[in-house]
């Protein structure tokens, strides 16, 4: 168990950080809402009613989808692109998907190497891009469900001001649901944008995520091994 927790540190605290922030947004989220019942005169509604009802769903879906739309989009870009003297970034001249020698893949894998990686045709291709594929379904998945819950809400909402319900297609093409959605995306791309500039000039000794500290400006990290 203790090396366990040693060699999955990193994983353990961020899902414990993660738990811990969910668990604090729904008691905060179910006391702004019994706040804003009481406003106007309705009875407060029980905390599990709360957690599994479209309100909170929407608020959780619309933070996931964006956060893997981030990673799927860096993901995909830094096959293509690179970045001079970033960490986040392959060298240059080491842009697109790489030969099979360089990937370690069919004829070329290890014995150690996963399964996958020794065979070509479907398998082999699936397993090549499968961090891909699980950022983009999770990306998904958490937009449809975004969507989805907000359709509730909205309609709950129109139904309070006497106004007809909207279909599903009229609430995702609707003002309401990109201005929500693109404050989100648009401070991710910020933040990714940010770490990927700022990780050429800036260090944090001991970091994956940062250079060696004497490294120059210009080289990065993998250049420098």
């Amino acid at each position: 168990m203790r090396r366990f927790v040693r060699d999955g540190g990193l994983s353990l605290v961020f899902l414990a950080i993660f738990a811990l922030s969910l668990i604090g947004q729904s008691i905060a989220g179910h006391a702004y809402n019994n706040q804003e019942l009481a406003q106007h005169g309705q009875p407060p509604t029980p905390y599990l009613e709360f957690v599994t009802s479209s309100d909170f769903l929407v608020d959780v879906a619309e933070n996931w989808q964006s956060e893997f739309l981030q990673f799927f989009l860096f993901i995909l870009a830094t096959i293509w692109f690179i970045q001079r003297g970033s960490p986040e970034s392959k060298k240059p001249g080491d842009e697109g998907v790489g030969s099979d020698a360089d990937q370690l893949v069919g004829e070329h894998a290890h014995v150690d190497s996963p399964r996958w990686a020794k065979v070509h045709g479907v398998r082999g291709w699936i397993y090549s891009n499968s961090l891909l594929l699980a950022m983009g379904t999770i990306f998904l998945l958490s937009w449809l469900a975004q969507s989805l819950a907000g359709h509730v809400v909205a309609n709950e909402q129109n139904a309070q001001h006497g106004l007809p319900p909207e279909t599903w297609i009229d609430y995702v093409v609707s003002a309401e649901f990109w201005n929500r959605t693109l404050q989100n995306w648009q401070s991710e791309f910020l933040a990714v944008g940010a770490m990927v500039a700022f990780s050429i000039y800036l260090r944090q000794r001991g970091s994956s995520e940062s250079k060696p500290v004497g490294v120059p400006h210009h080289v990065s990290s993998v250049e420098s091994e």
